[in-house]
């Protein structure tokens, strides 16, 4: 009976190891479904507000954020703590160069670490184009992201999250 119990402790352990070397925090799926019935994600590390340097990947030049890669459309978002709360920026990007998107209706539904829902709406800011808007929020945990866009009627999705 013993050697059943290490043998389940030693399977389970190796299982483990294998879907750990297997995984990949950067994961890509392309869709070519429409943006409203799929979500495909690819996501890197949110950087710090210090951090100015832009990095180029498969999908052009990151601002540093979340990366959400749905139909035609480029989602990068980038939380940047404040004294006062979340800024929040949203790159929403159209076609392979990745043109701005400035006539979208954007709003961002975010869960709070204690469940708590907040509906907050994104305005464009032309200079930088890109989406803007505060989260006055200074609870510490973990923030879901829920970001819909209305671009000339069509749906666009991604979801975020982030710590502060």
């Amino acid at each position: 009976m013993k050697s059943f119990k290490s043998s389940l402790i030693v399977l389970g352990s190796v299982g483990l190891l294998f879907l750990g070397a297997c995984s990949n925090s950067n994961q890509t799926a392309d869709t070519e479904n429409s943006s409203a019935a799929s979500t495909s994600i690819t996501e890197s590390p949110v950087t710090s507000a210090s951090t100015t340097a832009k990095t180029k990947n498969e999908h052009g030049v990151s601002k540093g954020g979340q990366v959400v890669e749905t139909g035609a459309y480029h989602l990068e978002f980038v939380p940047e703590k404040e004294a006062n709360g979340t800024h929040m920026d949203l790159y929403l990007q159209k076609g392979d160069n990745h043109e701005a998107v400035p006539n979208a209706k954007v709003t961002a539904e975010v869960q709070l670490p204690d469940g708590q829902q907040k509906t907050i709406p994104l305005t464009y800011d032309a200079s930088g184009k890109h989406y803007t808007a505060a989260l006055p929020e200074k609870a510490t945990g973990q923030y879901q992201v829920k970001v819909t866009a209305d671009v000339g009627g069509e749906k666009v999705n991604g979801r975020f999250s982030f710590n502060q």
